[in-house]
């Protein structure tokens, strides 16, 4: 825009200089012409005239009025040979200029007056219509030429003069008549006059530089910008490339709050009520004998992926994997208040004990007699949670006796059961169905502790329970909610089936 706008300027100009230079040109010669008939109106009344009527009244029969002027001595010649001669005068004067006396009725002895196409029209309208003023301009290259024709009004004098002299080709002339024409004919070169306009023109060139070197000047900003842009995008690309990488071995919750701006990389540590689960797998030392090292690592990668979903799907925070035991607390970074976030933690554990008898079928199908059986420990209660470490290194994760108890928790606990505290199950009492346990003391905990085995979930109708069972040889997940009334009957079948085999295999050990 700002070129357009630079390369409109001299156009602006050239049109304001062609338009100035045409109106200079026809006042020049309406001045020229108006001079000109003025002096002939003059010479014609005031010397011609008065010569004229001296002689009609005898007084002065030695001064002779004639084109013939020259050839007559004190002769002086008629405005019409003035009027020629001065057009010569004026020619020779100024080249730019040209004065005609023109018309289609000269003297019987004078050589005839060519007219082009211009002046014959003129002629004409003018004998129409005498106050026209016929005018033409036309360009040539960087030159105007205007041409301005106005009336040669025969006055009473010439009238007398025509009608009586010998060689007039007409002889009824009459006052106000068009003799002919006198025209102005004005060449200039229109570009002479853009040095009329020096200082604006200075002043358009130092616009005209300063907006091309603004122009240059914002090319390479842009192109500078630009490098920046692309070297920017490249570091994005390479910190995005490394926040996927790093978000590996972060929880999500814990990611996202350093990567937003909510928690500060230092060590620093805060004291909250939190929900702690705990589990592992049970007899895994036996198990990762008895496995192949490949089957096993595809095993356990598989069991420890499902688990962290699940624990990402209740919104609990993955503390971290030690080898086949997993650690995940709720009510850190974010909290639903201690009774939701405990109530988050037990039905993850469901969760996760009914993946895990899907993943078990699975596992058997692929040709593994004995897969993993998972013992969880839940407990509620006030931990230091926050990054623990050095300024080098560090790691974010919980610290406190109530955590080892989770960890205690999940030891006592049968294979396939989810084993909670008393603190635990005071606050998810009103959707659990526990049977307590037989209390057990810890150390750094100076009271007893009363744990519940978790038999299943209830709902809003206490008497539809979610049972959950895994054992080697079994594995039984039952939440009658998601039971349609005709599937049932063929539930209770199975069931009945597997009593009625459960009975004769005992009948027979005994």
């Amino acid at each position: 825009m700002i070129l357009a706008m630079l390369a409109g300027l001299p156009v602006a100009v050239w049109l304001d200089v062609s338009t100035l230079s045409q109106g200079a040109v026809k006042r020049q010669a309406e001045d020229m012409s108006s001079l000109i008939t003025s002096i002939r109106s003059y010479y014609a009344s005031n010397v011609v005239g008065r010569i004229l009527a001296a002689h009609a009244a005898g007084d002065d029969a030695g001064t002779v009025v004639t084109h013939e002027y020259a050839e007559i001595p004190g002769a002086i010649p008629i405005p019409a040979t003035l009027s020629l001669e001065l057009g010569d005068v004026i020619r020779q004067q100024q080249a730019n200029i040209t004065y005609r006396f023109l018309s289609d009725l000269p003297f019987k002895r004078r050589a005839p007056h060519p007219l082009d196409a211009f002046e014959t029209n003129a002629l004409t309208a003018l004998r129409g219509d005498p106050k026209q003023t016929p005018t033409e301009i036309t360009r040539s290259g960087f030159t105007n030429t205007f041409r301005l024709v106005t009336p040669v009004i025969m006055g009473k004098a010439c009238v007398a003069c025509h009608n009586t002299h010998p060689e007039s080709p007409k002889t009824d002339w009459k006052v106000g008549d068009v003799r002919g024409i006198q025209e102005v004919i004005i060449k200039q070169p229109f570009a002479r006059n853009v040095f009329a306009f020096k200082y604006l023109l200075l002043y358009f060139l130092c616009m005209a530089a300063l907006g091309i070197g603004f122009i240059i000047f914002q090319q390479r900003q842009t192109a500078l910008i630009q490098g920046f842009n692309r070297e920017l995008e490249s570091a994005n690309e390479f910190l995005a490339s490394i926040s996927m990488k790093i978000s590996r071995y972060l929880s999500p919750q814990v990611y996202k709050s350093i990567f937003s701006g909510q928690k500060d990389v230092v060590v620093q540590t805060e004291r909250k009520r939190l929900s702690i689960f705990f589990s592992d797998i049970k007899d895994f030392t036996a198990t990762a004998e008895r496995l192949q090292p490949e089957a096993l690592t595809e095993m356990l990668n598989e069991y420890l992926t499902e688990m962290a979903a699940i624990a990402l799907k209740h919104g609990g925070t993955l503390d971290k994997f030690i080898g086949d035991a997993v650690l995940v607390f709720f009510g850190d970074p974010e909290t639903n208040g201690a009774v939701e976030d405990a109530k988050a933690c037990l039905r993850m554990a469901v969760d996760m004990q009914r993946r895990l008898g899907e993943l078990k079928e699975k596992w058997r199908l692929d040709g593994t007699e004995e897969p993993f059986v998972v013992r969880m420990g839940i407990n509620s209660g006030y931990c230091n949670v926050g990054n623990f470490g050095s300024n080098d290194r560090m790691d974010y994760t919980i610290i406190g006796a109530e955590a080892n108890l989770a960890a205690r928790l999940q030891s006592i606990a049968e294979g396939g059961k989810i084993v909670i505290s008393y603190e635990t199950y005071a606050l998810v009492k009103d959707i659990v169905d526990a049977t307590p346990l037989p209390p057990i003391t810890m150390k750094g905990i100076q009271r007893e502790i009363v744990p519940y085995a978790v038999n299943g979930l209830v709902g809003a109708d206490r008497n539809l329970r979610v049972l959950s069972e895994h054992f080697a040889g079994l594995d039984l997940h039952l939440d009658m909610t998601q039971l349609d009334p005709e599937e049932r009957a063929r539930v209770r079948a199975a069931l009945a089936e597997a009593m009625a085999v459960i009975d004769e295999q005992t009948a027979r050990t005994v």
